[in-house]
C-alpha cells in the first residue's frame, strides 16, 4: 500500500505532513512511501534525507495516480483532483466548513478525513492536531507580542530603581491559553485570563495565572470541552469585568474561538481605546474575524497608542516543530486505520475516530 504526499502551497503553508523520521516509521509499519521532490527544502531537510529513510521521490502527477493514501496539511488546489486515485483517501486538515464546494467535488471518488473534526476522547489524543498545533501558537504568541512591547517583561530591581513585571491577559484557556499562560509566567509577567467555561480555572490557577470570573457564570462547556456561545447577559457582565481589567493590563493574547463559527468579539472599540498606550493586543483568532476589535487578518494596525496584530499563520514561524508533530498525529490516525493483519485500510464506521473525522 503506497502512502503519498506532494509539496504544500509554500507561499502559504511551510508545513509538511510526512517527515524523513515518521517515513520510517511507515515503511517499518509496512507502507511505501514517496514524496514530490523538494517537499521540505525550505525547512533544511532534503531530498536525500527521504531517500536514506526509505522514500522515493517522484513526480507530482505520479504520486497523485499512485498514491493510495495522500496526506497533506491543507487542501490540495483544484486541478489537481482530476488525476487522483479511484478510492484512495486522503487525509488532512481541510477546513471543512469553508471549503464545501471543493471538497464536495473530491469524495465523489476519494474518502476525505479532516482531522480537526477528531472527537475529543482519550483514544484520539495522539491524533489531536488541534491540540498539538494550538500548544506551537499560545508559545509563539507570547514570544512575539513580548518582542513587540517596549518594556521589560520580568519584575527587575536595580541601583537606579524597580522595574515592574508587565501584566498579561489570556482572552480564552484552551489548549493555546495555556500554553500562553505558563510561556508568560517562566519569562516573568504577572499573567490574568478569562474563559467562559469555569472548568478551566482550576487549569489556570495551577499555571499560576488569575482567573477572572463573570459573576454569577455557569459553566459554558459542550460536551466536547469546547465553549459555547454566551447569552447577552453574560456578554455584558463580561464587558464590564473586562473594561476595567484592560485599563492595567500591558498585553493581551486572545486565543478564543467557537468549532465552525466566527471568532466571538470579546474586547470592544471602548475597551481598546482606554488600553494604555503602547500596549500590545496579539489576536491568534484573526483568521476566524479576531476577538477585538480593528483586527485585520494579517496585518498590524495601531489605534489610540494600542497595537493590534492580527495572526492567522502562526504555524509557519516554527515550521520545523510544527511539521513534526502533524506527522505524528496523521501517523496515530493513519495507523488506526489500518488493519494490519490483512495489509488492507478499514473504515469501521463504527470506530468515533474514523465516523467522526470522515466527510460524509
Amino acid at each position: 500500500m503506497i502512502i503519498g504526499s506532494i509539496s504544500e502551497n509554500k507561499d502559504k503553508e511551510k508545513r509538511i505532513s510526512i517527515t524523513p523520521e515518521i517515513s520510517k516509521k511507515y515503511i517499518a509499519s509496512g507502507f511505501e512511501v514517496i514524496i514530490e521532490n523538494n517537499i521540505g527544502d525550505h525547512l533544511g531537510i532534503n531530498d536525500s534525507d527521504y531517500t536514506e529513510a526509505g522514500c522515493k521521490i517522484e513526480k507530482k502527477e505520479d504520486i497523485i495516480k499512485k498514491s493510495d493514501i495522500l496526506l497533506q496539511v491543507s487542501l490540495p488546489s483544484k486541478d489537481n483532483f482530476i488525476n487522483f486515485k479511484e478510492k484512495n483517501i486522503l487525509i488532512g486538515n481541510f477546513d471543512v466548513n469553508n471549503n464545501k464546494e471543493i471538497i464536495d467535488s473530491i469524495k465523489m471518488k476519494s474518502s476525505i478525513f479532516s482531522l480537526e473534526l477528531l472527537p475529543r476522547i482519550t483514544r484520539a489524543q495522539s491524533m489531536d492536531i488541534l491540540s498539538s498545533q494550538a500548544n506551537l501558537a499560545g508559545y509563539k504568541a507570547v514570544v512575539d507580542s513580548f518582542a513587540l512591547f517596549k518594556k521589560a517583561i520580568p519584575m527587575m530591581m536595580t541601583a537606579a530603581g524597580t522595574v515592574p513585571a508587565s501584566k498579561v491577559l489570556i482572552v480564552g484557556a484552551g489548549v493555546a491559553g495555556l500554553q500562553a499562560i505558563a510561556t508568560a509566567k517562566r519569562m516573568g509577567a504577572i499573567v490574568f485570563a478569562t474563559d467562559v467555561r469555569l472548568a478551566s480555572k482550576e487549569q489556570v490557577e495551577s499555571l499560576g495565572g488569575k482567573f477572572l470570573t463573570v459573576e454569577g457564570s455557569e459553566n459554558l462547556e459542550t460536551e466536547g470541552g469546547y465553549a459555547k456561545e454566551v447569552s447577552e447577559d453574560f456578554k455584558k457582565k463580561q464587558e464590564e469585568l473586562l473594561a476595567e481589567t484592560l485599563k492595567k493590563i500591558d498585553i493581551v493574547i486572545c486565543t478564543a474561538l467557537i468549532p465552525g463559527k466566527k471568532a466571538p468579539k470579546i474586547l470592544n472599540e471602548s475597551m481598546i481605546n482606554n488600553m494604555q498606550p503602547g500596549s500590545v493586543i496579539f489576536d491568534l483568532a484573526a483568521s476566524q474575524g479576531g476577538n477585538a476589535a480593528f483586527t485585520k487578518a494579517d496585518e498590524i494596525v495601531e489605534n489610540n497608542g494600542v497595537i493590534i496584530v492580527g495572526e492567522s499563520t502562526i504555524l509557519n514561524k516554527l515550521p520545523v516543530s510544527a511539521s513534526n508533530l502533524y506527522a505524528k498525529n496523521l501517523y496515530n490516525f493513519v495507523l488506526n486505520l489500518y488493519d494490519n493483519k490483512n495489509k488492507k485500510i478499514n473504515i469501521n464506521m463504527e470506530d468515533e475516530i474514523i465516523s467522526k473525522t470522515l466527510i460524509k
